[in-house]
């Protein structure tokens, strides 16, 4: 039990040293059964890891929905990832993936599970266009006995998407709030990796009236507010006279926003400008990690309103 314990405390402290947790499987070659390449999804989005159960089918249902499962009295929808990636499994659809993000709960059918693995996110590294049609969110590198491999990091999320496909528009400006009163001068510094995610703020933040500028990483969102406040510096100001509020998901490629957020708060120059972190990432957990790392506020993707509001409440400190 002891172990156990330790191995939960040893995973939850990942988020305060830029490290994190791999889950690595296979969904199939390729139309001739080659290049059977590794995939992977955070371990903080997976629930469970099951044996392919009997799957009900669903009258009318998207393309690559493969039906839904009652699992323990919970309904959930599974998708057939090789099909969505392009690849086609040897031996079948043999593995369940249940997965618990932007407060949804989905499986998703791969052929094999092959570990787990603890990362630095600096082996990761963005890579958008992709031979999967976008759907991998970055690429992580492997050191092993054998030698450096490589593994796709799924933008599940994008995926998700694509799969449920909606009539509601993203953005209701009727909802959405007033315009926010930024300081004149200054914007919203924002970072997220999937593409999906970037246009929904994008959208969300032109909705509220707030400039912004839009980042792909942790790294590149500190990199350029570096820049800005030396910019600031050259012309007798301070980042804040540019900076209003920097809005940051957590998973992310060379650095997750949990160090971003803390290196932040833990520079002089900066430590006074608000930090809202916005993440598919939810439960309690990663919530408390948002406050040790001195976040102003968390805020689970995406409800435009909420975001919207959260960022108001923030501002208005």
């Amino acid at each position: 039990m002891h172990s156990v314990q330790q191995e939960v405390d040893e995973r939850s402290n990942l988020t305060g040293t830029n490290k994190f947790e791999l889950l690595l499987f296979r969904l199939g070659g390729d139309a001739t059964g080659e290049r059977n390449e590794l995939f992977g999804i955070n371990v903080f989005k997976i629930r469970e890891i099951v044996a392919m159960p009997a799957i009900t089918a669903v009258a009318g249902s998207q393309p690559h929905m493969l039906g839904v499962v009652n699992l323990r009295g919970q309904i959930i929808q599974v998708l057939d990832l090789p099909a969505i990636c392009g690849c086609k499994p040897k031996t079948g659809l043999n593995i369940m993936l249940v997965t618990e993000f932007a407060r949804t709960t989905q499986a998703f059918a791969v052929e094999s599970v092959e570990d787990i693995v603890r990362l630095d996110w600096r082996q990761v590294l963005s890579a958008e266009s992709t031979a999967v049609g976008g759907m991998v969110t970055s690429i992580a590198r492997l050191d092993g006995d054998n030698g450096p491999r490589l593994a796709q990091v799924l933008d599940v999320e994008t995926i998700l998407r694509s799969m449920n496909p909606t009539d509601r528009p993203d953005i209701d400006p009727e909802t959405i709030g007033p315009s926010l009163k930024l300081r004149p001068g200054t914007m919203i510094l924002a970072a997220d990796d999937s593409v999906v995610a970037r246009s929904l703020i994008e959208k969300g933040l032109e909705a509220m009236g707030a400039p912004f500028i839009m980042t792909k990483s942790g790294k590149e969102a500190w990199d350029k507010l570096g820049q800005i406040a030396a910019a600031a510096e050259a012309e007798g100001k301070t980042v804040h006279d540019k900076i209003a509020l920097v809005l940051t998901d957590l998973e992310m490629p060379e650095m997750d926003g949990f160090t971003l957020t803390r290196n932040i708060k833990q520079t002089s120059r900066y430590a006074a400008l608000p930090v809202v972190i916005h993440s598919s990432l939810s439960g309690t957990t990663n919530e408390e990690h948002v406050k040790t790392v001195g976040a102003d506020a968390y805020v689970a993707k995406f409800m435009a309103e909420e975001l919207a509001a959260t960022i108001r409440q923030v501002l208005a400190k």
